[in-house]
């Protein structure tokens, strides 16, 4: 585990990086190896860090699971070369940052709006770790489809000399998106997280329309009992705006739901007609 471990100081520029908040599963592990094939000879550096500006004073920080042993080991399986888990205090030296990058509109709808401040956050993290670790290309999974779009807007609109490259969420074999927060269902809350699945699926396959995707996904979730749905919604990847009923190109089809007392998170991609 020490061989792997660095501090700040200690980074070279690396090939690419995979930022998470530890508690690594197959979902991290696929981003891992992918890092590792696209860095090809280059450094592979996994983060590990829970970053608080991304927890309100509701959320679950104290509780998020910590397994850096078990990270660093899953890490080094998968092709990292250096794994960088700082503590609070290197990453926001003198306390939390007074200046922070926002996430501005494009951060206020969807996760935004149930989590205030979250995405200021989680920018101002992101922004952070590009510098210390210095990546030709910073991986990110499609499951967080809102960070991955506010990164890519952040990278392009601040000049960030780094290519974003998205990796596909991993699933269960029934349908469930690996998630860190799943550990927490019990096995009744489980089997009601697979609305989210079945919803988006029933929406992909009538997606002939964005209209029809919605109307599909939201029968599916009404049917469901025990989920209480936050949103379900079908956007606009470039803005993170609701997509028009007469959308043409990439969509994303996607919803948020509590399932007791964790919140999850899913979504796919779609296509509509020919882009313009």
């Amino acid at each position: 585990m020490t061989d792997l471990l660095h501090h700040a100081k200690d980074l070279a520029p690396a090939g690419a990086v995979v930022m998470t908040m530890g508690a690594l599963h197959e979902g991290h592990a696929s981003l891992i190896r992918e890092a590792r094939l696209l860095a090809g000879t280059g450094t592979v550096t996994v983060t590990v860090f829970v970053n608080p500006l991304q927890f309100g004073p509701n959320e679950d920080l104290a509780r998020y699971p910590r397994t850096l042993a078990a990270d660093v080991e899953l890490a080094a399986e998968c092709g990292a070369d250096v794994v960088f888990a700082p503590d609070v205090d290197e990453v926001y030296p003198g306390g939390q940052p007074r200046v922070r990058i926002s996430a501005g509109p494009m951060g206020e709808g969807y996760e935004g709006a149930s989590r205030p401040g979250h995405f200021d956050g989680m920018l101002t993290v992101v922004a952070k770790l590009l510098h210390l670790t210095r990546p030709a290309t910073a991986l990110y999974g499609q499951k967080d489809a809102q960070q991955l779009a506010l990164i890519r807007r952040m990278v392009t609109d601040l000049n960030f000399p780094v290519r974003i490259a998205a990796v596909p969420t991993v699933r269960e074999p029934d349908g469930l998106a690996l998630s860190s927060r799943n550990r927490f269902l019990t096995p009744a809350d489980r089997e009601q997280a697979l609305a989210l699945s079945r919803a988006l699926f029933a929406g992909r396959d009538k997606a002939a329309d964005g209209p029809r995707a919605v109307r599909a996904a939201a029968e599916a979730v009404a049917a469901s009992a025990g989920l209480k749905a936050d949103y379900l919604a079908l956007i606009d990847p470039s803005d993170f705006t609701e997509a028009s009923p007469d959308h043409t190109g990439p969509a994303v089809l996607a919803v948020a739901a509590k399932i007791g007392s964790t919140r999850l998170i899913d979504n796919i991609p779609l296509e509509f007609g020919a882009a313009q």
